[in-house]
């Protein structure tokens, strides 16, 4: 194998990988404030939780979604495909989920200084925002439409 197959192979490897860290944490993030809404304030349950998305965000996928990005965009530069439309468009829905990561955040900070003001039932419908971009990133990379 040439190394240059071999180093987009690893960097796509990479790439998966971090991808798959990432949106673990961004499926489960609001799952898990599903249920910190109905853990009483100042509760060990609640106390745990906070912890527990502390952890999963800071730990998993700050540095997951940093990857991915930086292993994403070297792919495609060394590739040649920021001329292809598809990736245009796998990257806007890429910033929409950076997007909502970053929401995700703001909303783990309200939780961790006790004032969430959204339903557990909020959470479960934006639990579904990520898998539509998922689905449409998936889409977009495996059948390339345009």
């Amino acid at each position: 194998m040439d190394s240059s197959v071999d180093w987009a192979l690893w960097t796509k490897a990479i790439h998966v990988i971090a991808i798959i860290a990432w949106m673990a944490g961004l499926l489960y993030l609001p799952r898990l404030f599903v249920y910190h809404a109905k853990a009483a304030i100042g509760s060990e349950l609640s106390e745990t939780f906070k912890i527990m998305e502390y952890r999963l965000l800071k730990i998993i996928m700050n540095p997951a979604m940093i990857v991915a990005w930086i292993f994403g965009l070297l792919l495609a530069y060394k590739q040649n495909q920021f001329s292809d439309p598809w990736l245009h468009a796998k990257i806007t829905l890429v910033v929409l989920l950076s997007i909502f990561h970053m929401v995700l955040g703001k909303w783990r900070k309200d939780f961790f200084a006790d004032k969430n003001t959204k339903s557990e039932n909020f959470y479960r419908y934006i639990n579904e925002i990520p898998t539509v971009l998922m689905i449409g990133v998936i889409i977009l990379v495996v059948v390339k439409p345009f």
